[in-house]
Formats: structure tokens, sequence, C-alpha cells
């Protein structure tokens, strides 16, 4: 068998988490060439591609969906770029893969489908724990019944910011701490129960000077058990997800930010006491998320298969999120 060939991939901005770390996965990934990088200056962009060792720099987004060469466009910009950009890539002819959270909301993410429809091309979002083999591997230990039933998630997301310049605490741009990291313990509940919550509660405190979600905590009722996490801007570095079933739990140490030069951890607990006994810890291979989805994705197009988180996903967590926001306002449990 010849090798595969790469996708020519081109990104929009300079975004930090672009820079440090996808392009430097992708980089290294075997299905992945990244072609070029835009920003709306051009000098940035000039020193990203000198410093990432790309060959193409554009001054402007337009310019770089104009390339006929950039097959796959990853687009990192600000939270309210999101749908607006996908669906200019889109149109000119390019697959995306798009940042999380895909949109602002659930009516904006739905607006890709007939995008997607029209110009037959690819578009999902980047939640790239979805391909981690961590993640893999405990939904494979919980599908083979090692822990009995999973009746119940629990997990636990912060990090601290209060800088006024950074994106995450402008609210008209999508900042907030649901939107920017409360997102992952919904779409890893959804991932691992394999189904959708019938309904959602949250309480939201916000910044009083940003007026952003700065501490977020919501329980989510699935058709089988429970859900809920807290999420936070500003409070001590922390993650973790645990797993709870009727025999056994699991529990991933570090969930999201799974380092790219270090094995992880999961932990599994056979529950025979709570001084932890019957703990076995299960060590994860290093492994580079960013280059695994970049592989996952250059795939789906290669292939013509489904991408590893399709719109319809993107649309299901966002109407958890809208659900959790209408319920800190109302008070009451919301549906999705």
């Amino acid at each position: 068998m010849g090798r595969q060939r790469k996708i020519r991939w081109g990104v929009l901005g300079v975004a930090s988490i672009a820079v440090r770390k996808v392009i430097p996965g992708m980089r290294r990934s075997a299905l992945c060439e990244v072609s070029g990088i835009a920003s709306r200056d051009g000098r940035k962009a000039e020193e990203a591609a000198r410093n990432l060792g790309i060959p193409r720099a554009y001054g402007s987004y337009e310019e770089l969906l104009r390339d006929p060469e950039i097959e796959a466009v990853y687009n990192p910009l600000p939270n309210h770029l999101h749908v607006p950009w996908t669906i200019r890539a889109m149109e000119a002819g390019k697959h995306v893969l798009c940042e999380k959270p895909i949109g602002l909301n659930a009516a904006e993410a739905e607006s890709l489908l007939p995008v997607r429809e029209r110009t037959r091309r690819k578009a999902g979002e980047a939640f790239m724990v979805k391909t981690h083999p961590q993640w893999l591997r405990v939904r494979g230990l919980i599908q083979e019944g090692r822990i009995g039933e999973l009746r119940a998630i629990t997990g636990f997301f912060s990090y601290y910011n209060r800088d006024p310049q950074n994106v995450r605490n402008h609210p008209e741009w999508g900042g907030g701490g649901l939107l920017d990291i409360g997102c992952y313990p919904i779409t890893t509940a959804r991932f691992i129960f394999g189904e959708e919550p019938r309904r959602a509660i949250g309480i939201v405190e916000r910044d009083p000077e940003f007026k952003t979600d700065r501490l977020v905590s919501a329980m989510l009722d699935f058709p089988s058990g429970h859900a809920s996490f807290t999420c936070s801007m500003q409070l001590v570095a922390y993650q973790r997800m645990q797993f709870l079933g009727t025999k056994g739990r699991v529990e991933i140490e570090i969930p999201f930010n799974a380092p790219l030069d270090q094995a992880t951890r999961i932990f599994l607990d056979d529950g025979r006491d709570v001084i932890g006994s019957g703990i076995q810890t299960e060590i994860i291979p290093t492994v580079d998320q960013y280059t695994v989805q970049g592989d996952a994705f250059s795939r789906a197009i290669l292939e013509d298969t489904e991408v590893p988180v399709p719109i319809e996903d993107a649309i299901g967590n966002m109407r958890v999120i809208d659900a959790i926001f209408r319920s800190a306002a109302s008070g009451a449990w919301e549906r999705p």
C-alpha cells in the first residue's frame, strides 16, 4: 500500500492554542500538512509562519480562503467568530475543524447544517478529548461492565484568569467559563453515557466587572443516571473526572489538558474499601492529542467518513449549555 497523502491545512488567526498546541501537534501528524496561516496583521502571520515552519503567510483570512491549495481550515478564532468564519470557509470549498465551543448558542450552531448540506464540505468541533486514548479506554472499561452499571459522573475544571485583555473575559466575544471549559464535562458526560440529558439545572456567579460567568455548577439528568460538574475561571487550576457505577469507579487524573510530553493515568477502583486498596492504576502512553485529532479529521476527509465530532454532536452540546444558562436565570430545571 502506498503512503497516504497529507491534507493541506490553513489556520485562521494566530490564537495562542493554535500556535502553542494545535499547529505543533498537526505538524507531527502523518496526515496533516500545515501549509498556511493567516492574520489580519500580516506581520503576525509572517512571524508565526517563520517560527512554526509554515510555508505561507496571509495578511487576511479572505486571502487564505481564496488559496486553491488549502483543502481544510482550522478555526481557532474567538468564540463569536467561530460560526461566521466556518461558514465562509465552507463556502470557499474548505473542510473546517472549528475550535470549541462551535458557536455562542445552539441556534447559531444549527445555522451550519444547511451550509454543510449545500457545500458538501465536512465540518466538526475540535474536542480533542473525544479521540484521546485515555477517554477511549475509559469508555471501553465502562462498556465492558468493569464498574457495574454507570450511574453518576462528576467533574471539575478550573483555572485563574482575570486579565481584562483576555478574550475569555469579554462577554460580547463569547467569554466566560461555561463556554470555555464547562463544555468539556458536558461533552464527555454525553460521550460516556452515550445519550442526551433530559433536563439540566445550573447556578451561575458572574464577575461584577466583566459580567462573564466565572463560577458555574450544574446537574444533568440523563436516562441512565446523573452528571454534575463545577467549572470556574477564577479558582486554582484543577481538573478531574469521576465515573461511578454500582460496583466500581473510574477516575481520570488529567482529563482535559492531557500533557503532550508524559503519560496519563486512569484509576480503576473495584470499590472494596474507601481507603483505595482496590485501586489499579493504568498508564496511558504519551500521545499528543492534537496530532491524534488532526489525523482523525484528515482521515475523515481522505476516506469520506464522519468526522470525530460532527455538527449534530456540537449542537447537542450547545443545547445543554443554553439550558444551563436558562436554568440559572429561571431557577428551574430546563430541557435542552
